[in-house]
C-alpha cells in the first residue's frame, strides 16, 4: 500500500482511483463494508482502490481540549487499512487551510485536480468543506458536473440491528464491555506501543508487568482485564497472542501520574523493555480498587490471574489481528 500525504503533485499511478473518504476511526465493520463497496467499484472500473482520511482527526482540530477519544492510533489504523486490500492511502493534514475550503473547492481542487477520482464512496452522513456545508447530495451533484460517480452508503447494522458506529464502540469500552465493542469492530480493541520502564513494583510482588501509555487513545473503563498480547518483533512469522491479565488506570494503591496499561503475561520470562507490544482487551474482570495492605493486593492479583486464565483457556490465537472465532463469526 502506497501512503501519500498530499493531494498535489500526485503521480499518474495514483490518479484515477475509486476513493473512499472518511475518518475511519476504529475501522469497524461499518467502515469495512464501505471499503468493500469501494473495492467492488474499483474492480468494475479496473481502477486502483484508494482511501482518504485525515490527521489529526477533525474533531481534535476543532476541539483540541477534549479528553482522548481515538479508537486507533495512526500506526494501527494504517495497518488495518492495508489489510483490507487498499492500494493507496491519502492522509491529508487537517489544518486551517483544509478546514476553510468550501465544499465545491474541495471537490474541484482535491478530488478532481489532485486525484482525478473516477468514483467516490462515502457514508450517507458524510459532511465536508467549510462549516461542514457539503453533504452526500452536494457531492453527487458536483460529481455529475465533474464527471465522476458517487456512492453514498447507508449505515450498516449487525445481526441485532445495532449500528456499526465508532461512537457506540467508545460507549461500550467506557462501560467496561470489550466484548460488545469487539462485535462492532470485528476484532478486540487493542493498545500498542513500546514497553515503558516502570517502577518494577509488579516484579517485586511476583507479577512483572509490561507498561504501555495510552497516549491519544480513548480511556476505557479503569480496572482489571483478561487480555491477550502479541510481540510484534517475535520470530516465527505467525502472530501469537499470549494470555495475560492487565490493570488499566491510575493504580489507586500507588497512584501513578497518568493512566497506564500494565500487563502481566502468563508463563513468560523474557525481557520486554523497549519491545513493541500489542495488548487486546478481552474481558473486564473488576474495577480498580485500593487495598488495606500489599498482602491483600497480592491475594487479589492471584485471584484475578486465575479468573483470567479460565476466561482465556478455551482458545489459542495465531493471526495478525486479535480475533477469536466468536468475534469473527459476528457473535
Amino acid at each position: 500500500m502506497l501512503i501519500l500525504r498530499h493531494w498535489t503533485g500526485t503521480a499518474s499511478a495514483a490518479r484515477g482511483a475509486v476513493v473512499a473518504i472518511g475518518n475511519f476511526d476504529g475501522i469497524h465493520r461499518g467502515h469495512q463494508a464501505l471499503i468493500a463497496a469501494a473495492a467492488r467499484q474499483a474492480r468494475a472500473l479496473g481502477a486502483p482502490l484508494a482511501l482518504m482520511t485525515f490527521e489529526p482527526h477533525p474533531r481534535l482540530f476543532f476541539q483540541p481540549d477534549q479528553p482522548p477519544f481515538r479508537l486507533t492510533n495512526w500506526r494501527t489504523k494504517a495497518k488495518l487499512i492495508e489489510s483490507l486490500g487498499v492500494d493507496l492511502l491519502f492522509v491529508l493534514a487537517f489544518n486551517a487551510e483544509l478546514a476553510a475550503l468550501e465544499a465545491e473547492d474541495f471537490v474541484a481542487r482535491v478530488l478532481v485536480e489532485g486525484l482525478a477520482a473516477r468514483h467516490v464512496v462515502v457514508g450517507d452522513n458524510f459532511h465536508f468543506g467549510r462549516k461542514r456545508r457539503g453533504d452526500a447530495a452536494l457531492l453527487a451533484a458536483e460529481g455529475a458536473r465533474h464527471g465522476f460517480g458517487v456512492t453514498a452508503m447507508g449505515r450498516v447494522s449487525g445481526p441485532g440491528q445495532e449500528p456499526y458506529s465508532s461512537s457506540l464502540v467508545r460507549e461500550y469500552l467506557k462501560a467496561g464491555n470489550p466484548t460488545r465493542a469487539a462485535l462492532l469492530l470485528g476484532r478486540y480493541w487493542e493498545v500498542e506501543g513500546r514497553v515503558e520502564q516502570g517502577f518494577r513494583r509488579g516484579r517485586e510482588l511476583g507479577f512483572p508487568t509490561a507498561n504501555l501509555k495510552l497516549g491519544a487513545l480513548l480511556r476505557p473503563a479503569f480496572g482489571v482485564y483478561a487480555v491477550r498480547a502479541a510481540l510484534e518483533d517475535e520470530a516465527g512469522g505467525e502472530t501469537l497472542w499470549r494470555p495475560g491479565v492487565a490493570s488499566l488506570g491510575v493504580n489507586p494503591m500507588f497512584e501513578v501520574p497518568e493512566p497506564l496499561l500494565e500487563t502481566h503475561l502468563f508463563d513468560f520470562s523474557g525481557d520486554l523493555y523497549g519491545r513493541h507490544l500489542r495488548v487486546a482487551l478481552i474481558d473486564y474482570l473488576r474495577p480498580e480498587a485500593r487495598f488495606e495492605s500489599v498482602e491483600a493486593l497480592v491475594a487479589q492479583m492471584r485471584a484475578d490471574s486465575e479468573r483470567a486464565r479460565a476466561t482465556l483457556a478455551w482458545e489459542t490465537w495465531t493471526s495478525d489481528w486479535p480475533v477469536s472465532p466468536f468475534i469473527a463469526g459476528g457473535g
